[in-house]
């Protein structure tokens, strides 16, 4: 399991088990019924602690329901990419928000992208397909359709786009509701990588001291980073 959990196993045991040398006072069966209900109350403390592991299955289908709850602004949090390309330019984003707009019926996902890279904001509109039954994103670059399997995690706010998983240039990258990574969060994604067979150092997060502004004078042409 990515995440251990504290486990407490109580077995009731028989006259025969429990070979006592004499009579035990009330006293010692209070002091250990106190102790139980004191690990107990701290259970709740001990599981916050330890925070739910991201489930990394993949080709879960898409459904109305994924694509009305991606339907939001969401904020880049941070990427694990080995091929050179994907992670020379995760390296240069400062940060970055964007808008999807899901097309139900058309099966696409309209994208207005604000980044800031090397202090500039830059803008970015295009359109991304939808593979419902293998779960997957897509986007055209040039001749070139790349894929990205949707990893999603209503709970937490969040979701992941997986690429090539079963290639050695493989690579994960994170998004969320609120610019806001907290440390259940950060150790989230630090497994995710861990469990496709990546390392934490690989991990590149973005600093959301420096944002991009919506209203930004000056645009230029930006790819998605993420798809591309």
């Amino acid at each position: 399991m990515p995440f251990p959990h504290l486990v407490i196993k109580v077995t009731a045991l028989s006259s025969h088990q429990l070979a006592l040398p004499g009579p035990v006072p009330l006293s010692v069966f209070g002091m250990a019924l106190h102790m139980v209900l004191v690990v107990l109350s701290l259970l709740p403390l001990l599981e916050a602690q330890n925070p739910e592991p991201a489930n990394i299955t993949l080709g879960i289908p898409i459904t109305n329901e994924t694509l009305k709850w991606l339907s939001d602004k969401w904020f880049y949090m941070g990427a694990a990419f080995r091929d050179p390309v994907f992670k020379q330019a995760v390296q240069t984003i400062q940060t970055e928000y964007f808008y999807l707009t899901p097309n139900l019926i058309n099966d696409t996902i309209e994208l207005r992208e604000f980044q800031t890279t090397d202090d500039q904001c830059v803008y970015n509109f295009t359109h991304l397909g939808v593979q419902r039954e293998n779960g997957t994103l897509s986007k055209c670059a040039g001749a070139v359709k790349i894929f990205a399997h949707l990893i999603v995690l209503k709970k937490h706010g969040t979701f992941m786009l997986a690429f090539n998983l079963t290639d050695e240039n493989r690579g994960l990258s994170f998004y969320a509701k609120k610019p806001d990574l907290s440390p259940e969060l950060r150790k989230i994604f630090q497994q995710a990588v861990k469990d496709v067979g990546m390392d934490e150092s690989e991990i590149v997060f973005v600093d959301w001291t420096k944002n991009c502004s919506e209203n930004a004078s000056t645009w230029g042409t930006l790819f998605f980073h993420s798809l591309e």
